[in-house]
C-alpha cells in the first residue's frame, strides 16, 4: 500500500530554507533565503494536515488553494501545483517572497495551534512558480480572440498590473500609465532587492509587455497627460495609483537636512540596485554609509529601511518606535531578520524633535513611552514617561510613518472623482467602480496603506467585473 503522502506535520519538523548568514546577507542586496531542494519541498509540503476547513486559504486575500497545490507538491506532481497555484493569484512567485504569511496563511495554520509549527506556505509558493518559469511552464499572454474595447490604467504597481494580465488574456486593449521608468510600483522602487530581487519583477513587466500590453512611462497624469485625455481615450479607466504621500512629522526642526522621508531613500537605493546614476546617492544625502541612522516607524517600510541602511555601511541602526515589540505593525520576522543583521531597536520611543548642527541634523529628541488604556480601536495607547527624555546622535533620520493618499480630485482637475475624508477614493471592494462613468479605482488608493496580496485581489476583481460589462469572460492563465 502506497504511503500516505500528506499529515506527516507530527514527525517531520518545520524547515524554512536556509537563510544566508547575517554578517554574510549584510554585505549585498541579494534575497537572504535560498530556494528549497525539490525533495525538501515535498517534505515542508507533506506536513499539511488537509484539514476540512482550510484556514490558511481563507485568512488568504486571494483566497488561494493552498492546500491543493501543497498535496500535488508533496506527491511531486509541481506542474499541476503550478497551474492551481497561479489561476487565483498573478504573481505567486511574488507574494511568495513579500506577503506577510506569519499574519495571513501560516498564521492561521491549524498545526500551528497544536504545536506542530506552521506549513512553509510562503516558500512553497515561492518554490513552485520559481520553478515554473525555470521549467519554461509560465505561458505567455496569448489572447484567441481581440476585443475591440479598450482600458486605461493609471498607475503600474501591483494592482494596475495584475489587472492588465487578466484583461489582456481576455483580449482587450490595455494601456498602463506611470510616473515612473520602470513599472512595478512599489515592487520596483519601494521593496529591497533583499525581499523581492528585480529581476522577478522585470521578468513580469516583460511577459506582460511581450502579451500587448502598452506602457506608457515616464508619464505624469495631470502633468504630462491630463486625466481627461485618459477618460476619452478608453472605454474604461482603472485608478490604481497607491499611496505615495509621506507622513511628516510638526516637530522643532523636521525641516533639518538628513531628515528624509522612507519612500525617497528607498527609490534611491533601488535605483542603484539598477545601476542607475543617481544623484541623491552619489551626494552623500541618501546614503547610509559611514552615518548613524535613525529610523523612526514600526512598520514594514521601516524594516526596509533599516536593513537598507546597514547594507550601505551605516556605523549604526536603531529604530524607535513608540510602542513595544509585539504591538509594532510589522512583520515579527522582519524585525528578527533585521536585529540578526544588527539593527538595535528602541521600544517605546518617539521623536519630540531634532537637534542640528548648524543646517544639518545632529540628534532625535526621544521620549519614552508607557503603554496605557486601549485606545478606540482597542490598542494601548501610548504614553509619554516625563523627565525620561534623551537625545539619540544621528546624521541620517529616516521617517517611516506610513502613507496618505494625494488629492487627486485637485492634481488631475477632477472634482467629481469623489474621496472618503481620508482622502482615499470611493469605490465599491468588490467591483473597484466609482460614481465616475467608466471610472474604477483599486488597491492602495482605495482601503488606504495595505498589502501587495490585497492590491492584486483588487485587480484582479475589478478586471473581471469591467470583462462582464463588457460581455466578456476572464480568461485564466495557462
Amino acid at each position: 500500500m502506497a504511503e500516505q503522502p500528506m499529515l506527516k506535520f507530527v514527525k517531520i519538523e518545520r524547515d524554512m530554507p536556509e537563510k544566508r548568514e547575517a554578517e554574510v546577507r549584510r554585505e549585498d542586496f541579494n534575497e537572504i533565503y535560498a530556494e528549497y531542494a525539490d525533495a525538501k519541498a515535498k517534505e515542508q509540503s507533506s506536513r499539511c494536515s488537509q484539514c476540512g476547513v482550510p484556514y490558511c486559504q481563507s485568512h488568504c486575500p486571494l483566497h488561494n488553494n493552498i492546500p491543493d497545490w501543497l498535496r500535488l507538491t508533496a506527491e511531486g506532481r509541481l506542474r499541476e501545483a503550478y497551474e492551481v497555484s497561479q489561476a487565483t493569484n498573478t504573481f505567486p512567485e511574488i507574494c511568495g517572497r513579500i506577503c506577510p504569511q506569519d499574519r495571513l496563511c501560516e498564521g492561521n495554520c491549524v498545526i500551528e495551534s497544536s504545536g506542530h509549527g506552521t506549513v512553509t506556505i510562503g516558500s512553497v509558493e515561492k518554490y513552485i512558480t520559481d520553478t515554473a518559469w525555470e521549467k519554461g511552464w509560465v505561458m505567455s499572454i496569448a489572447p484567441s480572440t481581440e476585443r475591440a474595447e479598450s482600458v486605461g490604467i493609471i498607475g503600474a504597481g501591483p494592482g494596475g498590473l495584475a489587472a492588465a494580465d487578466v484583461l489582456r488574456r481576455a483580449g482587450v486593449q490595455v494601456t498602463v500609465y506611470d510616473r515612473h521608468d520602470r513599472a512595478g510600483g512599489l515592487l520596483t522602487y519601494g521593496i529591497p532587492g533583499f525581499k523581492l530581487e528585480k529581476d522577478v519583477v522585470m521578468r513580469r513587466n516583460e511577459q506582460l509587455e511581450k502579451g500587448g500590453v502598452t506602457f506608457k512611462l515616464n508619464c505624469a497624469v495631470g502633468e504630462d497627460i491630463s486625466f481627461a485625455d485618459i477618460h476619452a481615450a478608453h472605454d474604461a479607466v482603472i485608478v490604481a495609483t497607491g499611496v505615495y504621500k509621506s507622513r511628516e512629522l510638526s516637530m522643532p526642526n523636521a525641516e533639518a537636512a538628513g531628515v528624509e522621508r522612507a519612500i525617497d531613500f528607498l527609490t534611491v537605493s533601488n535605483r542603484k540596485s539598477f545601476g542607475d546614476a543617481v544623484d541623491d546617492f552619489e551626494s552623500g544625502r541618501m546614503n547610509a554609509k559611514g552615518k548613524r541612522v535613525v529610523v523612526i516607524g514600526g512598520g514594514d517600510t521601516a524594516m526596509d529601511c533599516v536593513r537598507t541602511s546597514i547594507r550601505q555601511g551605516a556605523t549604526s541602526v536603531k529604530c524607535l518606535y513608540r510602542r513595544d515589540r509585539a504591538n509594532m505593525p510589522g512583520s515579527q520576522r522582519e524585525v528578527q531578520n533585521a536585529e540578526e543583521e544588527g539593527v538595535v531597536f528602541e521600544w517605546l520611543s518617539a521623536p519630540k524633535g531634532f537637534t542640528t548642527d548648524g543646517d544639518y541634523v545632529s540628534g532625535v529628541m526621544v521620549q519614552k513611552m508607557r503603554l496605557g488604556a486601549p485606545d478606540a480601536t482597542g490598542r494601548q495607547a501610548p504614553e509619554v514617561i516625563e523627565g525620561a527624555d534623551y537625545v539619540e546622535e544621528a546624521d541620517l533620520v529616516i521617517k517611516a510613518l506610513g502613507f496618505e493618499p494625494e488629492e487627486l480630485p485637485t492634481l488631475w482637475d477632477q472634482p467629481e472623482l469623489e474621496v472618503t475624508r481620508w482622502g482615499t477614493v470611493k469605490a465599491e471592494f468588490t467591483t473597484g467602480k466609482t460614481a465616475m462613468p467608466g471610472v474604477y479605482a483599486v488597491g492602495d488608493i482605495v482601503r488606504g496603506a495595505s498589502l501587495v496580496v490585497w492590491a492584486i485581489k483588487d485587480g484582479r476583481d475589478c478586471a473581471e467585473a469591467i470583462l462582464e460589462q463588457f460581455g466578456a469572460a476572464a480568461i485564466a492563465a495557462e
